[in-house]
């Protein structure tokens, strides 16, 4: 369930809110083991999407290094041969 969460720091262009809140949904589906909450739970699915999204992004800013930023062309290049010696 939680494929979907990508490293998000250090990137040239730095993450995008949506990268960011998607990260937020993989992360409460996982924790909450519902990947679509009933309506009974949807404002609390909600509101923890929310709150995850806004510290990833205060994190974010908040981290330093002295690595030069990755290219997301790159990484996904890489990514994709991983996959490829992976599964085939």
């Amino acid at each position: 369930m939680c494929r979907n969460i990508r490293t998000l720091h250090n990137f040239d262009p730095p993450a995008t809110r949506e990268e960011i809140h998607a990260a937020a949904v993989q992360y409460v589906r996982k924790i909450s083991g519902s990947t679509k909450p009933s309506q009974a739970n949807q404002a609390a699915f909600d509101a923890a999407v929310t709150e995850v999204a806004t510290t990833t992004a205060r994190l974010l800013g908040a981290l330093t290094t002295t690595a030069p930023p990755k290219n997301r062309e790159e990484e996904a290049a890489r990514a994709r041969a991983r996959a490829q010696l992976r599964y085939g």
